[in-house]
C-alpha cells in the first residue's frame, strides 16, 4: 500500500460537475428484484426515488442506478425490461441537483436514460456490447470502464493470474486503448479494477493492497468492492448486510491509495468516514 493523492481533474457531466481532487460517494440504486445485497427493495419507483433521496442527504454526489443485476449466475434482462425499470426513475432524479451514473452495458439503455437525464456511463463489461463503444462516442459523456473477464456467469471460472494487479491493469489498458481508439475523449474516461468479478478473495485483498499502481494508467479511479464476498471473508464469513464497516474500511484504504470515487450501499458510514479523513487531512 502506498498513499497517493487525489487527481486535480473536474469531471464534466453534462451542466454538473464533479471535483475529483475530492472524495465523493456513489449511492448504489439497485432497481431490480434480484440483486445480492438489496435486489426487491428499491425496485418501485416511488420507492427508488425516496431512497436515492435520503442517500443524497447521507452524502451520495452521485447516484448509480442499475436495472440488472451482475451478482454471480445472475439471470439475464431483457433489453426493454431494464429500460421500463431505469428511466422512469432517471427522469425523476433529473428533477435533483445530483449526478446520475446508470449500472448497465446496453447501448440501447445507456441512450434511454442520457436522453432523460442521466450523466454517467457505468458499464461492468467495458464497453464490450455491440455498438457500446461508438455510442459512448456519440454521447460524449463519462464512462467507467471496468475489469471483468467472460459474464457474470462464467467469471468465478477465470480467476487464474501470476500477477493479479499488474494482469488487471494490463486488460484495462487493452479497453481504455479500444475506447481511445472508438473516439473517447480522455477527460471522459474512468477505469474500476471490478473487485469481486473473476477474481477469489485472496486476490481482491492483493489487488487492495496494491491499487496504489492502478494511478500509473493516468485516469481516475472507481473502487466498488461494498459488501462484496471477499469482504465477508475478511469478516469471519459475515453475510451481505454485516460487511458496512468492513466495506467502509476497505473503501477507505482504495481512496488513501488515489480512489476519487467509491460506489457504496451504506452511504451515510462511507460520508462519514471520508469526512473524519478530510478533517485529519487539513489539520496537517
Amino acid at each position: 500500500m502506498q498513499l497517493m493523492p487525489l487527481p486535480k481533474q473536474i469531471l464534466q457531466c453534462g451542466r454538473l460537475s464533479l471535483d475529483l481532487s475530492q472524495a465523493h460517494v456513489m449511492g448504489i440504486l439497485n432497481v431490480t428484484p434480484d440483486s445480492f445485497s438489496d435486489g426487491g427493495k428499491h425496485d418501485q419507483k416511488d420507492q427508488a426515488v425516496a431512497y436515492a433521496k435520503q442517500m443524497i442527504a447521507d452524502g451520495a454526489t452521485v447516484i448509480d442506478v442499475g436495472g440488472e443485476s451482475t451478482r454471480p449466475g445472475a439471470s439475464v434482462v431483457e433489453i426493454a425490461e431494464e429500460i421500463r425499470r431505469v428511466v422512469p426513475v432517471v427522469a425523476e432524479l433529473a428533477k435533483l441537483d445530483v449526478i446520475i451514473s446508470i449500472d448497465t452495458s446496453q447501448p440501447e439503455v445507456i441512450r434511454e436514460a442520457v436522453k432523460a437525464g442521466a450523466h454517467i456511463w457505468n458499464d461492468v463489461r467495458a464497453l464490450t456490447r455491440p455498438h457500446a463503444l461508438e455510442t459512448a462516442a456519440e454521447l460524449n459523456i463519462p464512462v467507467i470502464i471496468m475489469h471483468m473477464r467472460g459474464e457474470p456467469t462464467t467469471m468465478n471460472h477465470l480467476d487464474q493470474y501470476e500477477d493479479v494487479t499488474q494482469e488487471v491493469i494490463a486488460e484495462l489498458q487493452q479497453r481504455v486503448d479500444d475506447a481511445l481508439q472508438a473516439g473517447i475523449h480522455p477527460k471522459n474516461i474512468m477505469i474500476d479494477p471490478g473487485f469481486g468479478f473473476a477474481k477469489n478473495a485472496q486476490q481482491n485483498l492483493k489487488l487492495l493492497n496494491e491499487f496504489y499502481q492502478l494511478n500509473n494508467m493516468g485516469y481516475p479511479i472507481l473502487s466498488a468492492l461494498s459488501r462484496k464476498r471477499f469482504i465477508g471473508e475478511a469478516l469471519d464469513g459475515a453475510d451481505a448486510n454485516h460487511r458496512a464497516v468492513g466495506s467502509v474500511a476497505a473503501h477507505l484504504l482504495s481512496i488513501q491509495q488515489g480512489a476519487c470515487m467509491v460506489r457504496a450501499h451504506d452511504v451515510k458510514a462511507m460520508s462519514d468516514a471520508i469526512k473524519v479523513w478530510q478533517a485529519m487531512r487539513s489539520a496537517i
